[in-house]
């Protein structure tokens, strides 16, 4: 069970007394008859509840609240007032304080107020707790200690405090730029919210306007007798992540952009208005600049979608995060796979540093659970990675063909694994030559269209 921590500030010692006595049994409780001695306290060890008076000698309550909230804005400070001054009490509301009470004290009403605080409180940790988990769990592209994404980091961390300022993430393909979308959105308060990812290169344009804002019953041949929601609605409360924003119709930017100035739009075949509060991140490798020179992009929405831009390093740009990286992704499918890897042999890690990676952080992953499906043993060798017949450790600047497969090992090897992660690196490389046009991409692997979307979606691409 958690125990939450109480200071009480009071220059009545009965009062300071009568509520440490009722409140000791069920919470960590410290008493100080002046501000001063209690804000001393807090530097040491933040305290999860203030109970604090104010008619104080020395400094006053409300001077001491706002150093409390100055010192951590976490702390719920709960006010106690002799008489109900009611602009005493408005002062301490406008300046942070959770609620207040009026003495002489009832202990019904104090307790139901503090365990309301503190409920709150729980909630504020769970919450942070969770994003944490996510954080940890989910954001692999930014293991390392590199200055260029430590920077990055620290300015996602700064935006994603506003709930609804729109953000433009730029960077080369496979750099992780959905993730940064997700690292947004999980240390924002819109964290309970949905987070809703729309590939819109993977949409067919004609599609895409009714995708993202819904239609109305027999709003076109073949839409549902009962209409649908779009993605905009499906991420009411949280974050709306447009990736290869580059990609959308003229006609769709036209409803976004009126989406984004007025928070409203219409379903397609529709006359109804329909409002709706989301945080719209969006993500392109492509040179918005030049789509808007060519009358391909609007130069209007660009303004709108771009209020704040973060730049996603490229992997060649951060050389020192590459071996970190390696293994933390050698350790999440040394698990998945059932193997024993314990780290990456020197020579595989000079490799992997020489390497010129294209791909960027998906390209590594790719690589590493490649050789994490096919080797064996506790260490990631050349073998393993298929580099040792690339040439990839003697020029990583060279376009070398990386794909070549090891040797036949002896024990054998598990061809469906081996089979499932080469089409996931084909699939993955068809999709980057053709600017994530699925059609495209089809055709680059003999495939029809279904086929391809069939098993990209098994391969969860």
């Amino acid at each position: 069970m958690t125990s939450y921590s109480i200071f009480i500030v009071d220059d009545e010692e009965s009062i300071r007394e009568g509520l440490t006595h009722a409140l000791r049994s069920g919470y960590k409780v410290r008493a100080f008859p002046a501000a001063e001695p209690a804000l001393e306290a807090i530097r040491e060890a933040l305290p999860d509840l203030v109970l604090l008076d104010l008619g104080l000698p020395g400094m006053s309550g409300i001077d001491a609240l706002g150093e409390v909230k100055a010192l951590s804005p976490d702390i719920l400070v709960v006010v106690i007032t002799a008489y109900e001054d009611v602009k005493s009490v408005v002062a301490a509301m406008k300046n942070g304080a959770y609620d207040y009470i009026v003495k002489p004290l009832q202990m019904s009403t104090l307790e139901v107020t503090i365990r309301n605080a503190l409920e709150s409180v729980r909630l504020k940790k769970e919450v942070r707790d969770l994003q944490e988990k996510y954080l940890r769990e989910n954001l692999p592209c930014f293991v390392g200690e590199s200055n260029t994404i430590q920077d990055v980091m620290e300015l996602v961390s700064t935006l994603a405090k506003s709930p609804d300022t729109p953000i433009l993430i730029l960077g080369e393909t496979g750099t992780g730029k959905e993730l940064v979308a997700g690292a947004v959105h999980y240390r924002s308060p819109n964290f309970k919210g949905p987070l809703v990812c729309v590939n819109c290169a993977a949409i067919p344009k004609e599609l895409i306007e009714s995708e993202l804002f819904g239609y109305e019953k027999g709003a076109f041949s073949g839409a549902s007798a009962t209409g649908k929601k779009g993605l905009v609605e499906q991420a009411a409360g949280g974050t709306l992540f447009l990736d290869e924003v580059g990609d959308l119709s003229m006609e769709a930017q036209a409803k976004l952009l009126r989406f984004l100035e007025e928070g409203e739009f219409y379903r397609v075949g529709g006359t109804k208005k329909h409002h709706v509060r989301t945080r719209v991140v969006s993500a392109t490798n492509k040179d918005l600049g030049t789509l808007i020179e060519k009358g391909l992009f609007r130069e209007d929405l660009y303004y709108r979608l771009a209020v704040v831009k973060v730049q996603v390093p490229s992997l060649n740009e951060r050389p020192d995060d590459i071996v970190p990286m390696a293994r933390y992704f050698l350790l999440e499918f040394s698990r998945k796979f059932g193997k024993e890897f314990t780290g990456i042999s020197p020579e595989a890690e000079a490799a992997l540093k020489a390497y010129r990676w294209k791909g960027n952080v998906r390209e590594l992953k790719n690589l590493v659970e490649r050789g994490a499906l096919i080797g064996k043993g506790t260490e990631l060798t050349l073998r393993d990675l298929g580099m040792e017949f690339s040439g990839a450790a003697e020029n990583g600047n060279k376009d070398k063909d990386r794909t070549a497969f090891p040797a036949f090992p002896p024990e054998g090897i598990d061809i469906v694994s081996v089979q499932e992660a080469m089409e996931k690196y084909f699939i993955e490389e068809a999709l980057k030559r053709s600017g994530g046009n699925e059609s495209q991409a089809a055709k680059l692997l003999n495939l029809n269209h279904h086929t391809f979307r069939y098993r990209r979606k098994k391969l969860e691409l």
